[in-house]
């Protein structure tokens, strides 16, 4: 299991936050049978191991009229690799960036608030980027099976 390293304690803590990152201390001291105290100190240890990395709100961008979510395979010449990364950094429309074994270096995740902001995304940064030897891009029609973070 992936959390072979943590107690049992930690794991059903770890398990009640990825179902509910918002429940109180209180609640989860109730289901796992310690005080809301205890319950406290154990997640900021977790969080100052860096094993809880943070807390966050997830928008599905399909939910929003007009968002277009794509994915972008993109292999390099190994000598502009570390240039594309910082270009593709520095971009809001980016949301994600994965080094990968294979032909393809780079999975790229972008999520535009239209059509036409993505089009100028591929026109203007991605089909710009420096040393690109093949760019394949992949719009999202819809999300089936979605989970983030570690599966339990």
């Amino acid at each position: 299991m992936f959390l072979d390293g943590l107690d049992e304690l930690d794991q059903k803590i770890i398990g009640l936050l990825i179902k509910n990152a918002r429940m109180s201390y209180s609640d989860i001291g109730h289901e796992v049978g310690i005080s809301r105290v205890a319950v406290k100190m154990r997640i900021q240890a977790l969080e100052q191991r860096g094993i809880i990395e943070e807390y966050t709100t997830i928008i599905n961008p399909q939910k929003i009229s007009g968002a277009v979510s794509c994915y972008f395979e993109i292999e390099t010449r190994p000598d502009t690799l570390s240039q594309v990364i910082r270009l593709l950094e520095e971009n809001d429309t980016i949301t994600q960036i994965y080094r990968v074994t294979g032909k393809n270096k780079l999975h790229v995740h972008a999520v535009a608030s239209s059509a036409q902001e993505m089009e100028d995304l591929i026109n203007h940064q991605m089909d710009q980027l420096p040393g690109v030897v093949e760019l394949s891009c992949n719009i999202i029609l819809s999300r089936i099976k979605d989970i983030k973070g570690l599966r339990l």
